[in-house]
């Protein structure tokens, strides 16, 4: 059940800046095998799950510094928010040592984004941004869009981190004969 609530911009940015913590906390044990494990076959990889979300978070950052910094003022929102992966691209969980690097990587624009929504005023948040399908929105609604998306997705990646199955110990194995 959906809080229906008002999130007010300090609310969104704590929660926004709270992301790559969670996200580390979570998956910081886990291996390779672990972020390739998939629970069923409408879920997505438990690795693929958690780089869709530090790939939207990235291009959320840049789409709200560019509407600071640069006057962006149009920009499909949505997509940017929950992109689509594209297609016939190795997945990232893949390569040796991706997760902690994409971690990292994001932690570390997350940490200036917010920074500079700490300095937004009023007039800043109530600036609108025109999407082409979505309409117009504040940068306070993108920002609340932004938590909504992200804190469920790490509600997701919790909740397939403890289905994750227990490994298995077959005692020691005989010798090769």
């Amino acid at each position: 059940m959906e809080l229906q609530e008002e999130m007010s911009a300090a609310d969104a940015v704590l929660l926004m800046s709270s992301v790559p913590e969670r996200i580390s906390d979570l998956v910081f044990a886990l291996d390779e095998t672990l972020l390739r494990y998939r629970h069923g076959p409408a879920f997505p990889t438990l690795g693929g799950l958690i780089f869709h979300l530090l790939d939207s978070g990235s291009k959320v950052d840049a789409l709200l510094r560019g509407a600071h910094l640069d006057g962006l003022a149009t920009a499909d929102v949505r997509a940017t928010i929950d992109p689509s992966p594209p297609s016939g691209e190795p997945a990232p969980e893949s390569r040796e040592g991706a997760l902690q690097e994409a971690i990292e990587d994001f932690a570390r624009i997350r940490r200036r984004t917010v920074d500079l929504l700490h300095g937004w005023g009023k007039n800043e948040w109530d600036r609108v941004i025109s999407d082409p399908r979505g309409g117009s929105l504040t940068l306070l609604d993108v920002c609340r869009m932004v938590t909504r998306h992200e804190m469920a997705h790490v509600a997701q990646i919790r909740n397939l981190t403890v289905l994750l199955p227990e490994p298995l110990d077959l005692g020691p194995q005989p010798p090769h004969q």
